[in-house]
C-alpha cells in the first residue's frame, strides 16, 4: 500500500551549518583562563575556570591591577572582545538555523500527515470506484452488444445469449473485460465468443422507457425514482437499462463512455420511416440509450422538458422509437417498465404491434407518480404512431371516462399494462381509487387487481446525519449529542436565541395555498407564545411561494420565527438536523420531507388542515406499505400542540420514537425494491 510505503520515508534533514568566520589565525595569543563562553543562566561552558564576562570586564578596566601594563591590557582586551563578538555571532547564527530547521521539520511533518490522509482518501475512493466499475463495465458491454446488432455484426439471437451471459456473471465478466473495453467491436466479439458458456438465469432484465433520470435530466420525482430503483435492482442481481430522449439540456457530467453509435436506425411515425441518432453511456453503472430524432429534431431541442402544445406528438414519437430500437437491437427483456402518461402509449403499441416481433416473453409494468396529469387527445392522433383509433376509442380501452369524444393516454397505460404501481407514502389502494384518481375511478375499479402501492424511492445515503458533510457535528441513533450542536448552529446562523433546550419546528414547503397559510398562522401564534421557534424554507419549485412566505413573515413579525426565501441544499440539511419537529403539508410531498425528518431524528407532523382528500374515507382494504403503517401508528394522528406537549413533558417517550424512526430502513433497497421485484415476478408468471 502507498500509505505504508510513505510512512517509512524519513522527514527532511536539517540544514547544514555553515563554517564559522572565527579562525584562530585572526586572534592574538591569549591565556585560556580569560575566555569563558556563557551558557544558560550565565554558567560557563566548563572549558575553564576563568572569570566571567563581568569579572573579565572589571579586570580589564581596573587600572590598579599590578600584573598588567596598560598597553598590553588594552591589546589583549581588544582581541578578547573581538573573539567574543565572533563567538556570540556564531552562536546566534546557529540558534537561528536551529529554529529554521525545527520549523521546516514541523512543516514537512504536517505535509506528510496531510499527504497520508489524502492517500487514504484516494484509496477509499478507488475502492468505491472499483465496485462501481463492475456495474459500469457490464452496462458498457451491453451497449456494445447493441452496437454489434445495429451494425449487423451479430444477429438478435446471438445478442440475447451475450446479454444473458453478462447478466449472470457480472463480476467475472467485468474482471475479464475491464482491460480490453477500448478494442473495436469486431475484436470484442471474438473475446465474447471465447468467454461464452452455459449460464444459469438469475434476476430479471428490465428496460425503463422514461422521460427523466437523475442526474441526467431531472424535473420531478420521476428522475430520482428511476435512478434509485434501477441501482437498487442491480444491487440485487437484476439487469437494468434505461432509454431516454436526447434532450438538448442533458447533464452529461455523470454519463461515462458517452458516444454515438455509428449505425442507421429508423422508426415509424406518421406513416413514414424517420432516421434517428443513437447515443449510449453509463450512469451509476446503468446502461443508458439516448434517442435523437433527425427529421423531428425540434421535439427535444427545446429549453424545457414538458409543457408544450405538441407534448403528445413528442413523447408518442419517442415511445414508438424506443420499441423500434428494442426490436432492432434484438433485446428480449423480461419487463418493459413505463412511466406516467408520457410513455403509457407503449402499452397498446406493444400488444397491438410489437409483441410478435421477438418479445413474446416480455411483460409491461406501469408506474404512476400521480394521476393528475393524463393527456387527453383527439382519437385520430393515435394513427401517428401506427395505432388504430377505431379499435381503441372504446370505453374499455382508451376512451376518456368524462370526455367520451377524446382518448386518455394514461388510461391506455393502465388498461394495457400487466401491473400498475402507484407511488405513495400513505395512501392505500382504495384511497387512491376513490380520492386521487382524477376521473380514472371506473377504470381503476375494473383493474383493481393490477394495482400495487409502493413507498417512494428514498436515497438514504444522501440523507444520513452520521456522515452528512453539511452538519457541524454528525450524529446517529446510538449517539444523539451532535443533534443539539446542530440546533445551536442553526439558531446562531438565523439569529435566534441559542439554546438547545428550546423546541425548534422546521418546515420545508414544496407548495402551500393561501388557505393553508391562514391556518398555519394561527398554529404558529399559539405555539410561539410557548417559546417555540419556527424556521420556514420554500422549495423554489413553485412561483409565488417565496413571495407568500415573505408577506407572511412581514405580517407576523415574531422574534421566534425565521423565513428563508430561497432553497439552499446545505441549509436544508441543517434545518432537518436542528429541528425537533418538521411540519409537513402532506406525507406525500415531492421533497420527501417526512422521510428525511425521520432519518434526522425530527418528528414529522402533518399540518392539521381539513383539506385531506381521503381523511374521512374508511378503507376496508387492509393493503398498505410498512412505511404508511409506521407513520400512521407513530405520528399520523398527532397535532402540533400535542407533539410539543409530549416533547416537553415526556422526553423519554419522545426519544424512543425518534430512535425507532431513525433505525427504520425506508431506503430504496428495502420495501420499495422488494415490492417491484414481487410485481415483476407476478407478471412474468402470468
Amino acid at each position: 500500500m502507498i500509505t505504508e510505503m510513505l510512512s517509512g520515508v524519513s522527514i527532511g534533514k536539517a540544514y547544514p551549518l555553515p563554517r564559522s568566520s572565527f579562525s584562530p589565525a585572526y586572534a592574538k595569543p591569549f591565556r585560556p583562563s580569560f575566555i569563558s563562553c556563557l551558557g544558560k543562566n550565565a554558567e560557563s561552558n566548563g572549558s575553564s575556570s576563568g572569570p566571567s564576562q563581568l569579572e573579565l570586564g572589571n579586570q580589564i578596566s581596573d587600572e590598579n591591577t599590578p600584573q598588567m601594563r596598560s598597553g598590553k591590557l588594552e591589546g589583549k582586551g581588544s582581541g578578547i572582545w573581538q573573539l567574543f563578538r565572533e563567538a556570540q555571532g556564531n552562536i546566534l547564527y546557529l540558534n537561528r538555523q536551529r529554529i529554521m530547521a525545527m520549523e521546516e521539520l514541523d512543516r514537512v511533518k504536517s505535509e506528510k500527515s496531510s499527504l497520508l490522509d489524502r492517500i487514504e482518501q484516494l484509496e477509499r475512493t478507488k475502492l468505491i470506484n472499483t465496485r462501481k466499475d463492475k456495474f459500469s463495465i457490464s452496462a458498457e458491454l451491453l451497449l456494445r452488444i447493441d452496437s454489434m446488432v445495429l451494425t449487423s455484426l451479430i444477429d438478435s439471437k446471438e445478442a440475447s445469449e451475450y446479454r444473458r451471459l453478462v447478466m449472470d456473471s457480472k463480476v467475472s465478466i467485468a474482471d475479464y473485460f475491464s482491460e480490453i473495453m477500448h478494442i473495436q467491436d469486431t475484436e470484442l466479439l471474438v473475446e465474447l465468443r471465447h468467454f461464452l458458456g452455459n449460464s444459469r438465469k438469475s434476476g430479471y432484465h428490465i428496460i425503463h422507457i422514461c422521460t427523466e433520470m437523475a442526474p441526467v435530466v431531472s424535473v420531478g420525482s420521476l428522475a430520482v425514482y428511476v435512478t434509485g430503483l434501477s441501482r437498487a435492482l442491480q444491487r440485487k442481481g437484476n439487469l437494468v437499462e434505461v432509454i431516454l430522449p436526447k434532450y438538448a439540456s442533458l447533464n452529461l457530467n455523470e454519463v461515462h463512455g458517452f458516444r454515438e453509435v455509428e449505425a442507421e436506425f429508423h422508426s415509424c411515425f406518421n406513416g413514414q420511416l424517420h432516421g434517428n441518432r443513437i447515443w449510449t453511456g453509463v450512469v451509476y453503472g446503468i446502461g443508458v440509450t439516448f434517442i435523437e430524432p433527425l427529421n423531428y429534431s425540434s421535439f427535444f431541442s427545446r429549453e424545457n422538458i414538458y409543457g408544450y402544445s405538441n407534448d403528445f406528438e413528442r413523447f408518442t414519437y419517442f415511445s414508438r422509437a424506443s420499441l423500434d430500437y428494442i426490436v432492432k437491437a434484438g433485446k428480449q427483456p423480461d419487463v418493459l417498465h413505463i412511466h406516467n402518461w408520457e410513455t403509457s402509449i407503449v402499452g397498446p403499441l406493444f400488444w397491438d404491434v410489437f409483441v410478435n416481433q421477438g418479445l413474446e416473453g416480455t411483460r409491461i409494468l406501469l408506474t404512476c407518480q400521480s394521476f393528475e396529469s393524463q393527456c387527453i387527445e383527439q382519437p385520430e392522433k393515435l394513427a401517428l404512431c401506427g395505432l388504430d383509433s377505431h379499435e381503441l376509442h372504446r370505453s374499455d380501452r382508451l376512451q376518456d371516462n368524462k370526455k367520451s369524444h377524446l382518448v386518455n393516454v394514461l388510461k391506455a397505460g393502465v388498461v394495457y399494462s400487466n401491473k400498475v404501481i402507484i407511488m405513495s407514502s400513505m395512501q392505500k389502494k382504495g384511497q387512491v381509487i376513490h380520492a386521487t384518481s382524477h376521473g380514472l375511478e371506473p377504470t381503476l375499479r375494473i383493474h383493481k387487481d393490477k394495482l400495487v402501492v409502493a413507498p417512494p424511492v428514498f436515497d438514504s445515503s444522501a440523507w444520513d446525519p452520521s456522515v452528512d458533510k453539511f452538519l457541524p457535528q454528525n450524529y446517529s441513533a446510538d449517539n444523539m449529542k451532535g443533534k443539539s450542536v446542530c440546533k445551536v448552529s442553526l439558531q446562531q446562523h438565523l439569529g435566534l436565541l441559542e439554546k438547545a433546550s428550546i423546541i425548534l419546528v422546521g418546515c420545508i414547503f414544496p407548495d402551500i395555498s393561501d388557505i393553508e397559510l391562514e391556518k398555519l398562522k394561527n398554529i404558529i401564534l399559539t405555539a410561539s407564545r410557548r417559546g417555540v421557534q419556527f424556521v420556514f424554507m420554500g422549495s423554489g419549485q413553485t412561483r409565488g411561494l417565496n413571495t407568500a412566505l415573505e408577506y407572511f413573515e412581514e405580517e407576523l413579525k415574531d422574534e421566534n420565527m425565521r423565513f428563508l426565501n430561497k432553497y439552499d441544499v446545505a441549509l436544508a440539511h441543517l434545518v432537518l438536523a436542528g429541528s425537533d419537529i418538521m411540519l409537513c403539508p402532506s406525507f406525500d410531498d415531492t421533497l420527501q420531507v417526512p422521510l428525511k425528518a425521520m432519518r434526522y431524528g425530527a418528528m414529522p407532523i402533518l399540518l392539521n388542515f381539513p383539506y385531506s382528500k381521503f381523511g374521512h374515507f374508511v378503507d376496508h382494504d387492509l393493503e398498505g406499505t410498512e412505511l404508511s403503517r409506521f407513520i400512521e401508528d407513530t405520528f399520523h394522528n398527532m397535532p402540533l400542540n400535542q407533539a410539543i406537549a409530549e416533547l416537553k413533558n415526556n422526553r423519554s417517550k419522545w426519544d424512543k420514537k425518534m430512535v425507532d424512526a431513525m433505525t427504520k430502513d425506508f431506503s430504496c433497497d428495502a420495501e420499495c425494491c422488494d415490492i417491484h421485484i414481487s410485481a415483476y415476478t407476478a407478471i412474468k408468471n402470468l
